[in-house]
């Protein structure tokens, strides 16, 4: 049986600048790449028309023709990791396995039982850097404890960029060159087809995803265009940061050049997976405990109406249907609707951070996490308490011709609209004694 080696393809979807894939082409075995359809992910999924796995589904596809256009393919299976792996040694003489770093807790708890599992049957198990510019271990202070304050983890962090830009000696971020001529390490082998969507237990969607790139006067004009959501003026390349389907690297080369404030954007998403990897217990707890104490009104039906887009402030309600409806919501009206449920409604960050969760296509558990943390108050660099959005002026303020109300909500400024569920001062009012009665106790 032909020793091989593996690359475990998770959340890098890609045969370009891929850190795992480089260094197994440069080894010492043909490669086979393999991607699990996770069970103990996909099982917690609640819809199973959950666009999602479709696009996982898609992109896993669209690898196969891609492989097979080069006499490879990849090894597709679907359960439980640790069973799939028992089952592939037997299958295969496999000498190496090589896979890109995830930080999410159930993922590093994965990868260590399957790299325990792995080394026991004396297969070598090299895993590197990937979905980041910089781990969390990588910029920290002087005495190696984690910056828990977003602006000095920036400053930090872009010296480290000017660092390792120097060093490449090519005035570029650095990147893994897989050339055709590397890719003829690939495994000449046959895979059998992928099963169809429903097999796995979900439904098959037609769906239009985002591209995979931005435009260049997009990205130069970000700062200007950001916070309005009516314009095209987001990159809505968050599915495919958080798929791996385009590369951290080339991304923030082209923001370092075009866009500082699209860079400091991705610098926030680094900080939140080094706060996620560094205090995993910010999934289920307050970062700052003390507001673990506030008392959430958590009123069901208030959360419904919030869910569905019908609370009777027209941002709110616009920001919930575009996320209903297109698994995508602008950043600006994500700060908005996640301050209203928390501060407005007084309904706890973990449950709207959970909806989010469930509906959003570029979920990612870290920046999820730590906006909505942000909005509550909660968290890092949250917002203090006392700093509640007034929906109107944010309304006034970032959609002032009431274009992206129109658009969700067409039966705004009509009978068919209904009343504010909570009346603005009061809500303000009633969030503000009881934050500060928690924090008194």
């Amino acid at each position: 049986m032909e020793e091989i080696a593996i690359v475990w393809l998770r959340r890098d979807l890609r045969l370009h600048d891929h850190a795992a894939l480089f260094h197994a082409l440069e080894g010492d075995y043909p490669v086979l790449p393999l991607f699990i359809f996770d069970t103990n992910i996909l099982d917690d999924l609640q819809d199973k028309d959950d666009l999602r796995v479709n696009f996982i589904y898609n992109t896993i596809r669209s690898l196969q023709e891609e492989l097979r256009e080069m006499n490879s393919d990849i090894l597709v299976r679907h359960g439980d990791p640790l069973t799939i792996w028992k089952g592939l040694i037997e299958e295969f003489n496999i000498k190496a396995v090589y896979y890109n770093r995830d930080y999410e807790p159930y993922a590093k708890k994965r990868d260590k039982s399957v790299a325990s599992f792995l080394g026991q049957h004396k297969i070598e198990v090299i895993h590197f850097k990937d979905q980041l510019i910089f781990e969390s271990g990588e910029v920290t202070k002087d005495d190696g404890d984690p910056y828990v304050v977003f602006t000095p983890y920036k400053k930090v962090w872009l010296e480290e960029l000017s660092k390792l830009i120097a060093q490449n000696k090519q005035d570029q971020i650095p990147q893994f060159d897989i050339s055709k001529k590397s890719l003829s390490r690939l495994a000449e082998t046959s895979c059998e087809d992928l099963v169809p969507i429903k097999d796995l237990g979900f439904e098959e969607h037609e769906f239009d995803f985002p591209g995979k790139t931005a435009k260049k006067s997009l990205m130069q004009n970000y700062d200007e265009t950001r916070d309005y959501p009516a314009k095209d003026g987001t990159s809505r390349l968050g599915v495919h940061l958080r798929f791996g389907t385009i590369s951290i690297r080339a991304l923030a080369e082209a923001a370092r050049k075009l866009n500082k404030v699209f860079l400091s954007e991705l610098i926030w998403r680094e900080f939140y997976s080094h706060i996620l990897d560094r205090f995993p217990q910010v999934v289920e707890n307050s970062f700052k405990s003390k507001y673990d104490q506030i008392e959430w009104l958590n009123d069901e039906k208030d959360f419904k109406k919030w869910c569905e887009g019908k609370t009777g402030y027209p941002i709110v309600d616009a920001g919930m249907r575009q996320l209903n409806t297109t698994g995508y919501m602008h950043n600006r009206v994500r700060m908005i609707t996640a301050s209203f449920l928390t501060k407005h409604l007084l309904i706890d960050w973990r449950w709207g951070e959970a909806y989010f969760a469930r509906r959003l296509l570029d979920y990612e558990l870290a920046s999820n996490n730590g906006g909505w943390q942000w909005a509550a108050g909660t968290g890092t660099d949250a917002a203090p308490y006392f700093r509640i959005f007034n929906p109107y002026t944010q309304q006034q303020k970032f959609d002032p011709d009431l274009k992206y109300i129109r658009e969700w909500v067409p039966e705004f400024e009509s009978d068919d609209y209904p009343e504010p569920i909570v009346e603005h001062k009061a809500a303000r009012e009633r969030c503000l004694n009881t934050y500060k009665k928690a924090l008194d106790s």
